[in-house]
């Protein structure tokens, strides 16, 4: 018995490593000279991903990537200026088969104002090439590498001061497939998460400078998916059908904190995590650090709005690290009941698309805004901050949250409000002759256009008597930073 189990073990070992040795020379090898005419790589722009590469050969592949600095949103009514590989953020995903040669072509605009480099984490190689692609505006640098191991990798600017040239959004990812390639599925998305350090506030109107001492205190303003708030919510949603299988390639370019990764209402049935070769199943969070990444798959069982955060909630609900994959397709009750998931989980992104509240700023930046337009957009507001307490017919509920339809509190005097919505309001008040006693928070994360609009809409709506809050109005009240002298919610 000694024997038989003496030799049974020996079989089992030798069995073990021999089923590791195709995994050892595909994960780091080199496959010989590059065959074939040299292939120009496909970029895409984030949230899109290159196709799977179908050849069984190492090639040359030739990558041209050029850096340019642009100011795009950050948020509804905030601009800021990127610094961008491809003139996106994240930059531009380029997909390689391991073993094959790439030749690195990086230009940097003639516009730009900065020098750069680009240091991809799949290069083995001093400094991930960041030392032989030291670009100044206006030229252009190309040095050469072999994809030695497979797998998903970050890039970003390494150019002093690196933590700015980070901060203002230069990463990106390069995926370099294993040999045999990466099983098939009906959707590849490419997601990065990002933190942002602007001077103003979340959501603070216009063009925000960068604050060196807020990055290097690790106060982010905004952490955002794809570069924006709102960059893949509405009608810029990821999209599935059900009984679909879903890769995201999800990375987190920093500079500061690390990614908790997780899609409310799904299981990752496969994370390989850290960007590696080895994988876990049914996973609820995904931890990515700063300069990391990882491959999430799992398949879509029912329809409804998937909403995508870093369950460092905060983070997605006060900072922007939301987006939402729109599912469609039959319902299946044996999984889940029904019932579309709502304002409580997608906040003022709630909506299909923000285009009232981009109306409304607009005409507000050029002084034509009037009553209507910021009803629309205190509309849209509402529903996506208000209505889970007040409801969408304004009536609240009883004995907790005040109604604001035929609200004579609210109707006797409506710059109140706005302290409220500013400062909060705890204890007793009484509404149309009934007490109610409940606690509201100050409404930090709304900015004095949100305010001045969410109340307009109110005071316009339901019985109400009507008039108007300018922001103006808001600003004022918000700089005198003193709670309201009533007392309740």
């Amino acid at each position: 018995m000694k024997l038989l189990a003496t030799l049974l073990t020996g079989m089992l070992f030798a069995a073990s490593a021999g089923a590791a040795t195709p995994a050892a020379v595909t994960s780091s090898g080199d496959f010989g000279p590059p065959q074939g005419a040299p292939i120009q790589a496909i970029l895409t722009s984030p949230p899109m991903v290159p196709p799977p590469i179908h050849r069984n050969y190492p090639a040359k592949v030739i990558v041209n990537l050029e850096v340019v600095e642009k100011e795009m949103s950050i948020s509804e009514g905030v601009s800021y200026t990127f610094w961008t590989f491809g003139g996106t953020v994240p930059g531009s995903f380029i997909r390689v088969r391991q073993g094959d040669t790439v030749e690195f072509h990086l230009k940097n605009h003639p516009s730009s104002k900065m020098p750069h480099n680009i240091d991809l984490h799949g290069v083995t190689g001093p400094g991930g090439g960041a030392a032989s692609s030291f670009t100044a505006p206006g030229h252009e640098s190309q040095f050469t590498f072999k994809a030695l191991n497979e797998g998903i990798y970050v890039y970003h600017c390494a150019t002093a001061p690196v933590g700015m040239h980070v901060a203002n959004g230069m990463y990106g990812m390069i995926l370099v497939e294993p040999p045999e390639g990466l099983a098939p599925v009906d959707h590849e998305y490419y997601v990065m998460q990002g933190d942002f350090y602007t001077a103003g506030k979340y959501r603070e109107k216009g063009l925000q400078a960068f604050d060196m001492e807020k990055a290097i205190d690790e106060r982010p303003t905004y952490v955002l998916f794809n570069g924006a708030e709102g960059a893949l919510t509405g009608d810029k949603a990821l999209k599935a059908k059900t009984n679909e299988t879903v890769r995201l390639f999800v990375g987190n370019g920093g500079p500061n904190l690390v990614s908790s990764f997780h899609v409310i209402g799904a299981i990752f049935d496969k994370v390989r995590f850290e960007g590696g070769s080895n994988f876990q199943k049914n996973v609820q969070t995904t931890l990515i650090p700063s300069g990391g990444a990882a491959i999430v798959e799992f398949r879509t069982k029912v329809p409804g709005s998937y909403v995508i955060v870093d369950h460092s909630i905060f983070r997605a609900f006060n900072k922007g690290a939301l987006a939402i994959m729109k599912v469609e397709g039959q319902e299946n009750k044996a999984i889940y009941s029904g019932k579309e998931v709502d304002s409580v989980y997608l906040g003022d992104r709630a909506a299909p698309n923000m285009t009232s509240v981009t109306t409304a700023t607009a005409a507000a930046a050029n002084g034509t805004l009037t009553r209507q337009d910021q009803i629309n957009a205190g509309k849209s507001l509402f529903n996506g901050t208000c209505s889970v307490c007040h409801q969408p017919s304004g009536a609240g509920l009883p004995g907790v949250f005040p109604p604001l339809a035929k609200s004579d509190f609210l109707n006797a005097d409506p710059q109140r409000a706005v302290g409220i919505v500013l400062h909060g309001l705890s204890g007793k008040v009484t509404v149309n002759d009934r007490e109610y006693v409940s606690l509201m928070p100050p409404m930090n994360q709304l900015n004095d256009d949100a305010v001045a609009n969410i109340l307009t809409y109110v005071l316009n709506s339901w019985d109400n008597k009507g008039g108007q809050i300018k922001t103006e109005d808001v600003k004022t009240i918000r700089a005198k930073n003193a709670a309201p002298a009533a007392a309740g919610h």
